[in-house]
């Protein structure tokens, strides 16, 4: 029997020889090349098939590794330092690591060692040499998952080089990645496949080229400053990572406060944590197409080599993204993120006055911020990225939706021919675009001037008045709430709260208000429709509600549990709430996601326009007074 071993590595930052390293940054080449040597010079070389799927930065001072041989999961601790594994302890738990790309290449491609595909594929009339197969995650359904496995879907390229414009529609196939064997394929053949005509989306016309910066003359031209991870612009400080699940990672984020002279915290690391993808066609070749991207497949591995003038401006940084291949040896995006000062024309702050006798008074700035941007693209969706700081201290944190539409095939051609639910919205003729959701979350481990902070939602209440002409007025109403439960937040769903703040109870201005960060829903919030007993919903549980928090702990940072493919819903940022702890002057974490209820348009073929949203953490008594006047 064939032992398929799955290798999942965590590392913490050791104590690095090298002062000039920032204790946060990414695992570099010849590190992951050192883990590799170490796992593969153990004991567990002699398992066959080893595979390395994942390396992550932790906290400082120790190397965790985790390894899943022999169909067992193994947590490892490894000391860098010394070259040793120190623990070896077997995960028992439900779900499995994310996908190596490699398993999933190796997946894709045995149908086309099978008689039985090729017979079906010729019956319908079809080149195999013009088909390509995406391996697809299939959930849990509260069935007993014992092994993992993909689901293939198969597209006919003849034509086209928009693959998912033309699905074979019924033609279904089961793998079972432990023995990389096919465990049952299916074929209704319920729908032909749709023509080519129309569905290719490459761009015809001209960009325009980037401005060359000479390299010793490069940071005065840009405006901001960049030695190894850490950044520097206007009054910000930060440090960018990457990894393989989360891809591009903010961390240490300061700002300046002139009128303090000091350096003042604001979050010690962000980035996304998990998304949740749920297709609404309940039918049996789509009921499963509920995606966890980043925990089943990762955005780091997910992540594209960034464009110049079509991704990023002319005035863009790039720096490339390094992580561990299937094999354990570092595996590189060149410009996996790219940095640039964004100036669109908007306005930072104006007034015109015309109050002072004999004179028009006019005064503003215009406003520039700072962009750090990764495109992640996960199948047929590419994902935008942005973590966007400005001098008046406030982040804007950007998700972009953009890529093609996951289609299906249908003998329809006109929308009044439809005499049934088909899930979705006739978006070209013959293809349906089914109605689908994304949530991105995102983890913020909010430091607001300190580590000991709290949560506070201001509602606001409408009073009668007894004196006035006037007959009402709304004030508002602060509540901290001292526990996870009480966090909780539908954001812009419903009228729970006016304002949800983060703030210091230690630290008060000089007029004796808690400095804050006040946290603002961009777009249409979004909360997940499902049935709590769904499946998919119990898996993702955490997105009935747009805003959690959490008492902090280094362990917890997947929002849907660390081992997220076929995931049963029990680990993850619901069960963690429901400890309820104590999050009143606390080192806490900030839980948001941003979500998409999508019901495609014919707009959204052959590709699908940017539809973006996101929020934005903004100062609230954070400062004495503006910070974009320097004087």
């Amino acid at each position: 029997m064939v032992t398929m071993i799955m290798v999942l590595v965590i590392t913490c930052q050791f104590l690095l020889i090298n002062s000039q390293n920032h204790p946060l940054d990414p695992l570099n080449p010849n590190e992951i090349t050192q883990i590799q040597h170490i796992i593969t010079t153990s004991h567990l070389a002699s398992l066959p098939h080893l595979n390395f799927h994942f390396v992550d930065l932790d906290e400082p001072d120790k190397n965790d590794v985790v390894v899943r041989g022999g169909g067992q999961t193994h947590e490892i601790i490894v000391e860098l330092t010394t070259g040793y594994i120190v623990s070896d302890h077997v995960y028992e738990g439900d779900g499995y690591p994310p996908n190596t790309f490699s398993e999933l290449l190796q997946a894709a491609r045995l149908p086309f060692n099978s008689s039985r595909f090729k017979d079906l594929v010729l019956r319908r009339g079809l080149n195999v040499s013009e088909i390509t197969c995406f391996p697809f995650t299939i959930g849990w359904f509260g069935e007993s998952t014992t092994r993992r496995a993909v689901r293939l879907s198969c597209f006919y390229r003849n034509g086209t080089t928009n693959v998912f414009a033309r699905p074979i529609e019924g033609l279904s196939i089961l793998v079972d990645i432990e023995s990389m064997k096919i465990h049952t394929l299916v074929d209704r053949n319920t729908s032909p496949v749709p023509g080519s005509e129309g569905t290719d989306f490459q761009f015809s016309g001209e960009r325009p080229n980037p401005i060359p910066i000479p390299c010793d003359e490069e940071n005065v031209k840009r405006g901001f400053s960049i030695n190894g991870g850490d950044v520097k612009w206007k009054n910000w400080r930060f440090h960018i990572g990457f990894n393989a699940r989360a891809g591009v990672i903010i961390s240490t984020a300061s700002i300046f406060d002139g009128g303090k002279n000091e350096w003042r915290r604001v979050m010690y690391r962000g980035h996304v944590s998990e998304t949740f993808v749920p297709y609404m066609d309940p039918t049996s070749d789509w009921y499963y197409r509920t995606f966890l991207d980043v925990g089943e497949f990762g955005f780091g591995r997910s992540a594209v080599t960034l464009v110049g003038s079509m991704d990023c401006p002319s005035n863009a940084v790039y720096v490339d993204g390094h992580m561990a291949g299937a094999d354990g040896l570092p595996q590189e995006v060149p410009k996996a993120i790219c940095i640039f000062e964004r100036y669109a024309g908007d306005i930072a702050w104006r007034h015109t006055e015309v109050g002072v006798p004999g004179k028009v008074i006019t005064s503003g700035e215009p406003e520039v911020n700072l962009v750090v941007r990764m495109v992640a693209t996960v199948g047929n969706y590419d994902y935008i990225l942005d973590w966007e700081f400005k001098q008046s201290g406030a982040i804007k944190v950007g998700v972009g939706l953009t890529g093609v539409l996951e289609m299906k095939a249908t003998t329809y051609t006109k929308a009044d021919q439809m005499k049934e639910n088909i899930y979705g919205a006739l978006i070209a003729d013959n293809r349906i675009g089914n109605n689908h959701d994304h949530f991105i979350t995102y983890y913020l481990d909010l430091d607001i001037d300190g580590n000991d902070n709290s949560f506070v939602k201001a509602k606001l209440k409408v009073e009668r008045t007894k004196t006035s002409p006037r007959k009402s007025y709304w004030r508002v109403i602060k509540e901290t709430a001292k526990t996870e439960d009480k966090a909780r937040q539908r954001h812009g769903v419903e009228v729970e709260a006016s304002e949800l703040l983060v703030v210091n109870p230690n630290k008060k201005t000089k007029l004796g208000n808690n400095v804050g960060y006040r946290v603002m829903a961009g777009g249409q919030p979004a909360v997940s429709l499902l049935a709590d007993d769904d499946y998919p919903q119990i898996r993702a549980s955490y997105t009935k509600y747009q805003v959690w928090v959490t008492a902090y702990n280094k362990s917890e940072r997947w929002a849907a549990g660390f081992y997220a493919d076929r995931s049963t819903g029990k680990d993850g940022l619901a069960i963690w709430s429901h400890r309820n702890r104590s999050i009143m002057n606390k080192d806490i974490v900030l839980w948001y996601t941003v979500g998409f209820h999508h019901h495609p348009s014919q707009e959204d073929f052959p590709v699908m326009p940017t539809l973006a949203s996101g929020f934005e953490l903004r100062p609230a008594n954070f400062f004495e007074r503006n910070p974009l006047l320097k004087t």
